[in-house]
């Protein structure tokens, strides 16, 4: 092959992600047969440790196509057929319906979020006040609807302000474009306001982030993997809220307080509060978007707030599976507030597509892990602890997994581990739930660690805000700390007592 076209492939293959990054992947493939031929148990594991790579490295590159490969070359090689990937797949319908149509129903809901968003920050003086209720809300919401959708929205209303405030700081008071990410314009009065407005941001997201977590955890809704348990647990809306309310409310308590504490004390990047400069003119922005305003979208409002609302009353009801129910609201929402061609309707479905194509890939993975038997061992030896720690251990074990990889792959592999041993009649049914309960708070709760855990947290580091408020990897991590330790602990003890 000519080396222009070699060259050529090699920049194609997995675009811009670094040479060291493609090497890797390279390497993964070709070992991968090699081990297989020699031992096809310690080529399942070393594939698991692959993926879970291409998860940890996410940033470097989306997961689907470098995980997509090892998924492809596990089946072409006999690790798992493709009639156990299409079985995995089958059996979680419900959660990929959910990934499809809720976040895309969310999507038409994305003006009323922002206006509830917008009052609050501007309402409210106290930091302190502000800083609970955007963790309160981000976990209202996300009970009820998707953390990547609250997430957006969090993002939308703070780099809408940043640029208000952005362009009134670099002189820019006049129409025509303007570029908020370049510091050179700004005026030397206004560099320190700005700093501070950057703070300020920075940590009402945070508390904005780590409510979605808060929230999540507690509806079969509220992230992906909750709704994957409570298929395997048989449990509707209302069940699982009563079944994780031992971990999950007191989770959410100590997790509240952990907001006023840091903010209070102004630790680990918190307590920055909007100068005085800012908030003026954020309001006057406000003021004249009001005016603005016609009838028509005043109207649009309204829709979309009884469409939350008939939202929520169906899943609390269980009317029908959380997908079809999403569904519903696409066609109500874009029915009576004019949404009716075709590509506008599109751009509902691009955030959630990709994730749920990721899923599909974390599935076959699952299919190499059963056919294989590679958790047995592991399962076998936490159930053959004594009851009483079982539940915390399984509790550990999945948080510290879910910080390092994605929780939606942990739980998917542990719950199935778990029904597995259920249906095998190792353990009993009171003793299923209990793990149950365990695998979900510790893939929701602990996995705040880092953005690797979370992918509403991935979503941020990878928005558009991050570099403007300057929020790197390094600064999610430390701004997280506190609330890790805390809800790392609570959980723990929480899932103890219930093992008691």
């Amino acid at each position: 092959m000519p080396q222009n076209a070699f060259n050529a492939l090699a920049e194609n293959f997995l675009g811009q992600s670094g040479t060291l990054y493609k090497q890797t992947i390279i390497v993964f493939l070709l070992i991968n047969p090699v081990l297989f031929a020699i031992d096809p148990f310690l080529a399942g594991w070393v594939l698991i440790l692959e993926f879970i790579f291409t998860l940890a490295m996410a940033l470097k590159c989306y997961p689907l196509q470098p995980g997509g490969l090892l998924a492809i070359e596990a089946v072409a090689l006999g690790m798992a057929s493709p009639e156990a990937v299409f079985h995995e797949t089958e059996a979680n319908f419900e959660v990929i319906l959910l990934l499809m149509f809720m976040v895309a129903g969310i999507y038409f809901m994305k003006n009323l979020l922002l206006f509830v968003f917008t009052k609050i920050l501007l309402g409210i003086r106290s930091k302190i006040i502000l800083s609970l209720l955007f963790s309160i809300v981000s976990a209202v919401l996300s009970a009820f609807l998707d953390a990547l959708t609250v997430t957006a929205v969090l993002i939308a209303v703070s780099v809408g302000f940043y640029a208000v405030y952005h362009r009134y700081a670099s002189g820019s008071h006049g129409g025509g474009d303007h570029d908020h990410s370049d510091d050179d314009g700004v005026e030397d009065s206004h560099r320190q306001d700005l700093e501070n407005f950057r703070g300020f941001l920075r940590s009402l997201i945070m508390h904005g982030a780590v409510g979605t977590a808060l929230g999540g955890v507690c509806t079969l809704v509220g992230e992906p993997q909750n709704l994957l348990i409570a298929e395997q647990a048989d449990w509707n809306f209302i069940q699982f809220f009563m079944v994780m309310a031992p971990v999950s409310m007191p989770a959410l308590a100590a997790g509240l307080l952990t907001c006023i504490t840091v903010e209070k004390l102004e630790w680990f990047g918190y307590g920055a509060k909007l100068p005085e400069n800012v908030r003026e003119i954020l309001l006057s922005f406000d003021e004249e978007e009001s005016k603005k305003r016609t009838l028509r979208e005043k109207c649009e409002l309204v829709i979309q707030a009884l469409g939350a609302l008939l939202l929520v009353i169906s899943l609390a009801l269980h009317l029908a599976e959380v997908g079809l129910i999403g569904l519903m609201i696409i066609i109500l929402l874009t029915a009576f507030n004019g949404i009716i061609d075709e590509h506008r309707i599109g751009h509902a479905f691009e955030e959630a597509l990709p994730f749920t194509a990721l899923l599909v890939v974390f599935f076959a993975i699952v299919a190499v892990i059963h056919e294989q038997h590679l958790f047995e061992p592991i399962t076998h030896a936490l159930l053959q602890l004594d009851e009483e720690i079982q539940g915390p251990m399984f509790f550990v074990a999945n948080g510290v997994l879910s910080m390092i990889s994605d929780n939606v792959f942990v739980a998917t592999v542990y719950i199935t581990e778990v029904k597995n041993a259920l249906l095998a009649g190792d353990i009993t049914r009171e003793h299923f739930d209990l793990l149950a309960v365990a695998i979900n708070t510790g893939t929701n709760l602990p996995s705040v660690a880092t953005p690797n855990g979370q992918a509403a947290f991935l979503f941020l580091l990878t928005s558009a805000l991050a570099p403007l408020i300057r929020l790197s990897y390094g600064r999610m991590v430390i701004m997280a700390l506190p609330y890790t330790f805390v809800l790392g602990i609570v959980g723990f003890l929480a899932v103890f007592r219930m093992a008691s």
